[in-house]
């Protein structure tokens, strides 16, 4: 009888080193991950010493008292999330050629003033002939919005485009991107560690689509939204709203939570109000299918075969892109 406390105590203090060592092994690979993608050189390597050192100091402290190993433990942790916390999102770093901008829009009754439109003559996959202009577009003139879809790996994750038409023949489409420095590559780690922000991009349909269909060769579809005028409106006001909003105050692009998808609820919520949340949401590559359950395809079904644009694209020669690639849609 005497030896069944004993045994209880032991039992205890095994699940206790184990939890203690899990959570301290969690917080040595979050906190070197994040340093890893933050500093380079002497100021990373004295980094990593202070946290083996702190590692060290907690593993000794619990030997010797379990509360004093776990107050270690968080002197550590508050150490990392002290210093994750001074990372801020910046708009004057030096940027990738391709979003050395994100657009600013301004409303004027019914027109929008853009800034930075990108409309680039892309010449390879990294070089184009760079173009950023100034646009005005007449919102009682938006008649069309398509959704494009572009897979370039998983298909399940697509980066999604929406783009607009106006009766007066322009086009513009909207894009949330990673916004790289120079010397970057998009990382999806690095995307859950603050190392990218977020930028949007407003891009003619030959510079956006056509370096994914024709540079890249992406897995890129169209398909045209069955949206109202207000719905439009509403549409395209969400991307003037983001616009200025990231221009007011940078944000961090984030891999799970603030990153190309960031739109696609207000574009589901165009189409009908007051939705539940979708997984499709987040998996883009099968948002299609999403918006067309909610009634808002044109055609009413999802035609994959009609939606792929990229032999088309290829195929268009003198053809104007956005006649080629809607080929098929005429009629409609």
């Amino acid at each position: 009888m005497s030896n069944m406390p004993r045994h209880k105590v032991s039992i205890g203090r095994d699940a206790s080193d184990a939890h203690f060592s899990i959570t301290l092994l969690a917080t040595i690979v979050w906190i070197a991950t994040a340093l890893s993608f933050h500093l380079t050189g002497a100021a990373l390597i004295a980094a990593y010493g202070m946290l083996g050192l702190g590692a060290c100091i907690a593993c000794g402290a619990v030997w010797k008292s379990n509360r004093l190993g776990w107050a270690a433990l968080l002197l550590v942790l508050g150490a990392g999330v002290g210093w994750y916390q001074t990372l801020t999102p910046q708009d004057n770093r030096d940027w990738a050629f391709d979003v050395a901008h994100g657009v600013e829009a301004r409303l004027d009754g019914n027109v929008v003033q853009m800034t930075n439109v990108r409309n680039f003559n892309w010449t390879s996959v990294e070089s184009a002939n760079v173009s950023w202009e100034e646009r005005r577009f007449d919102l009682d003139k938006l008649s069309s919005v398509d959704l494009v879809t572009s897979v370039w790996d998983s298909p399940d994750i697509a980066q999604v485009i929406v783009t607009f038409g106006f009766s007066d023949g322009q086009r513009v489409a909207f894009s949330v991107e990673t916004r790289r420095e120079a010397h970057e590559r998009f990382n999806t780690v690095g995307g859950f560690f603050r190392q990218f922000e977020l930028v949007l991009i407003a891009a003619t349909e030959e510079d956006i689509l056509k370096l994914r269909t024709n540079h890249r060769q992406e897995d890129v579809r169209l398909y045209p939204l069955a949206l109202n005028e207000k719905q439009r409106r509403h549409l395209f006001l969400t991307y003037v709203d983001l616009a200025n909003d990231l221009e007011e105050a940078p944000a961090f692009y984030n891999t799970l939570t603030h990153n190309c998808t960031t739109t696609l609820y207000p574009l589901a919520n165009a189409v009908h109000p007051e939705l539940e949340l979708d997984w499709r949401l987040m998996m883009s590559g099968h948002l299609p299918s999403y918006i067309e359950e909610l009634g808002g395809l044109k055609n009413g079904t999802v035609d994959e075969a009609r939606a792929a644009i990229t032999e088309r694209a290829l195929a268009a020669g003198t053809v104007a892109y956005s006649a080629a690639i809607r080929e098929g849609y005429a009629t409609e």
